[in-house]
């Protein structure tokens, strides 16, 4: 369930409240929310403008140039949508804006025309191509006619709105709606609430004397209830209905579906609206299908029934699977005048029976199989009514013609104040009891000092015994006020913390890697205490008072020397091939003169030389060399969880080849460093060639990890495309791969290097570096034409940031 923030504010007022607020109160509440999603944390220049002037682009036919008004000054700008025109109210983002795929807008010139800023599209502004409406899928977004010229656009686009994302769990279908969620909020912080109204005209002409509703199966279906609104006008919804159901995660169709999937998430009743004139006759009669009766939905999808799904029919033929989609013969299209409105209760197995042997699961099938509110099945139809009238000129008819079955189903819970408070471990009084039930507009009525009813409303089915009467106490009391105790009986052991297992983690990675853990010394001579640092703090040098040679005077602050050392011990002993890692703390201080202790960090270092793989059977060598050090170390960032933002930038290092040298980047902070041992070094150490890592551990554990996720087999074709482009010696690869994955946006799902070559044929002072780029949709077969607009906006970035171009 998402539940907009703006939206919400609707029907209680929590503007006092942030977003994270609400998430927190509701979260605490019992309800989760697992994330909080923004369209505008980057977008910071967003204004309406105005079309005054539009002529066709003299060196593109596809580009129109275009005079736009800006409230403060008129901008050039060169767009390329086809729906762009004089007169129009456009979102336009302004030279330094920042748009949500990492495009930043810039002063350019397009085939010679100067472009002052971008004419957007929803997509473009961080929307869901698949909740884009169908009218600006391939096109800008047109704005209300009465936008004010240089105002921001992102409050009328609802841009500026956080989407809260719930984890509900099973029995809580009341909170599949945005009512429900207000109540859950007007609970949790005790304020009033503010229902949506449902007042709406309507003719003389009664419905009743138009249509029929008969219920076959009333065990199915309890309740069914029929609207009729005659001179409807099917066109696009207004602006602030598109995007209360974009904020839903619900693409607008037309104004009288919309209203249908508004009303569905506002009140978490699922309502369908037939076309009446080509619905096939003034009866609706709801029953079990029979066997091998065909359908065909509104996906066009022809799809054969069983007798234990129920339909609702013309009395001839089904017109919609109940609960889970209607059919496409009374389907409402641009053509449609008279609406007949459904408003039902479905029995939550039938829709369920259904919705799984057809393979179809709709946001209304999954609200009739949790459960709805029956006493509000024709509120939301009054309320859809009225919007219908309100955006689509109806004129409804009075009445509702309705088939009613449903049976008096409340639900009185007795319980009692000093079983909770033992259950609980709390001390309340009954008054405080009923006054959390009051928060909840749940009535309450007392027996006597101990003991209470509690009238369960229908939205709340998950009510049903006095362990679910504890739970709302508890919650609305809040778990954190629950007093602590001490446990009794059987106490368990305890358990590593987060540091430990994560220590434990890298010595298993490393030692399941064939590194071998070394403990050294942690004093060392002055000589070697400033090797191989990546700190850019200034670092004092920690001096022994009583030192017990040169070689131990004074305090390490790296760890790389002493394996050095170690690697020299061991092939001083004829063991050539050696990895040795090492996790432990070095000390650092800002002080010549120390007034306090020095700072100890925890680092982790490793050194390996001699040969990394040997399959004497085949013949083959491989000795250790860059590519395998920094992929222990990518490795080992990917079984901490912190490979997004993981980078090796070239850096000369103090002791350090300077061409084979590296600093360890991890979500923009440098974590420390790797590279061949100096060729200098090597010689005075004795060594053969040697890789060496170092990182700061304090720093890397203080990172927020990035969760452990399944991702599914794909189950779609992917497509790849080969690039070599040339650029200047000096542009490094790992720079060009990260402008590669911004700009090929989120079908571009593997980049990977597999040629560099400078020398002959190619200029002086340049390089070719080639590229493998593997595109792919998890959900859908990707066109040739997105896979071209990637590829092409790719080598449009790699142009623009690093002056490359294609090798010839």
């Amino acid at each position: 369930m998402l539940v907009s923030y703006n939206w919400l504010k609707e029907y209680i007022d929590v503007s006092d409240l942030s977003p994270e607020e609400v998430a927190e109160k509701l979260t605490r509440g019992g309800v989760e929310v697992d994330a909080i999603h923004r369209y505008q944390e980057t977008i910071n220049g967003l204004v309406v403008g105005e079309v005054v002037e539009t002529k066709p682009h003299p060196e593109a036919e596809k580009l129109t140039v275009c005079q736009v008004d800006l409230g403060t000054e008129n901008a050039q700008i060169v767009c390329g949508a086809q729906n762009v025109s004089e007169g129009s109210k456009v979102a336009v983002a302004i030279a330094g804006t920042e748009l949500p795929n990492g495009m930043k807008i810039e002063a350019t010139t397009l085939r010679g025309e100067e472009s002052n800023g971008m004419i957007c599209s929803l997509d473009e502004l961080g929307v869901q191509e698949k909740l884009v409406p169908k009218e600006y899928a391939e096109g800008i977004v047109i704005l209300p006619a009465d936008s004010s010229v240089g105002d921001d656009a992102l409050p009328i686009l609802n841009l500026d709105d956080a989407i809260l994302e719930l984890d509900l769990t099973p029995n809580r279908a009341d909170c599949l709606s945005m009512v429900g969620i207000a109540y859950e909020m007007a609970g949790l912080l005790d304020r009033s609430l503010q229902l949506p109204e449902v007042e709406h005209g309507a003719i003389r002409e009664n419905a009743i004397d138009q249509v029929d509703v008969t219920i076959e199966a009333p065990e199915d279906n309890p309740y069914y209830g029929a609207k009729l609104i005659k001179n409807v006008q099917v066109k696009d919804s207004p602006l602030w209905l598109q995007n209360r159901l974009i904020a839903a995660g619900i693409r607008p169709i037309n104004n009288v579906v919309d209203v249908t999937n508004f009303v569905l998430i506002e009140y978490g009743q699922p309502l369908h609206a037939f076309d009446f004139d080509t619905f096939g006759s003034n009866e609706v009669v709801v029953r079990r299908a029979e066997a091998e009766e065909e359908i065909r939905t509104l996906d066009e999808e022809t799809r054969r029934l069983q007798n234990e799904h129920l339909v609702i029919t013309n009395g001839k033929k089904p017109t919609a699977v109940a609960g889970v989609m209607g059919g496409a013969d009374a389907e409402v299209t641009s053509e449609t005048t008279t609406v007949l409105l459904e408003a039902a209760h479905f029995h939550p197995a039938r829709v369920r029976k259904a919705s799984k042997d057809l393979g179809l699961r709709s946001e209304s099938s999954i609200r009739f199989e949790k459960g709805i509110d029956v006493t509000r099945v024709t509120e939301a139809a009054e309320r859809a009514v009225a919007l219908l009238e309100q955006i689509a000129d109806g004129k409804p008819l009075a009445g509702t013609v309705e088939a009613d079955h449903r049976m008096n189903s409340e639900v009185t819970i007795n319980a009692n104040v000093t079983t909770i408070n033992n259950r609980l471990g709390t001390d309340l009084s009954l008054e405080e009891m009923t006054d959390i039930f009051r928060r909840l507009s749940i009535a309450v009525t007392s027996v006597n000092a101990e003991e209470f009813e509690v009238h369960v409303p229908a939205r709340r089915p998950d009510l049903l015994i006095e362990e679910d009467i504890s739970e709302e106490v508890a919650r609305l009391y809040g778990y954190d006020q629950i007093p602590i105790t001490l446990p009794e009986g059987t106490t368990t052991p305890g358990a590593l913390t987060a540091k430990q297992q994560t220590k434990r983690n890298i010595r298993r990675f490393l030692e399941e890697n064939g590194i071998n853990e070394a403990i050294t010394y942690s004093l060392t001579s002055e000589t070697q205490a400033d090797r191989f640092l990546h700190q850019t703090e200034k670092n004092e040098t920690v001096r022994m008072a009583l030192p017990m040679s040169e070689e131990r005077s004074v305090l390490r602050k790296s760890l790389v020397p002493h394996l050095l050392e170690a690697l020299v011990h061991n092939q001083n002993r004829q063991i050539e091939d050696v990895a040795l890692y090492e996790m432990g703390s070095v000390f650092l201080s800002e002080e010549e003169q120390l007034t306090k202790q020095p700072h100890e960090k925890e680092t982790l270092a490793a050194a390996i030389t001699g040969l990394w793989r040997t399959h004497l059977w085949k013949g083959e060598k491989q000795s250790v060399d860059f590519f395998i050090v920094k992929g222990i170390v990518e490795g080992l960032a990917e079984e901490l969880g912190l490979t997004v933002g993981l980078r090796f930038s070239q850096q000369a290092i103090d002791g350090l080849h300077p061409g084979r040298s590296a600093r360890i980047e991890m979500k923009n902070q440098t974590v420390g460093i790797i590279g061949e041992v100096h060729p200098a070094l090597q010689k005075e150490w004795d060594l053969k060639q040697t890789y060496v890592f170092q990182l700061d551990l304090e720093t890397i554990m203080a990172l927020d990890a990035e969760p452990l996720q399944y991702t599914p087999l794909p189950r779609f074709p992917s497509t790849s495309r080969d690039i070599a482009i040339v650029v200047e010696n000096k542009v490094a690869a790992g720079e060009v791969e990260e402008i590669i994955k911004e700009a090929g946006g989120e079908i571009l799902r593997h980049v990977q290097l597999f040629d560099v070559y400078e020398g002959e044929h190619m200029e002086e002072g340049k390089k070719s570096l080639a590229f493998s780029l593997t595109y792919l949709h998890p959900e859908r077969t990707l066109t040739d034409e997105e896979v071209q607009d990637a590829h092409q906006a790719v080598l449009q970035a790699l142009e623009v940031k690093v002056g490359a171009h294609l090798r010839q």
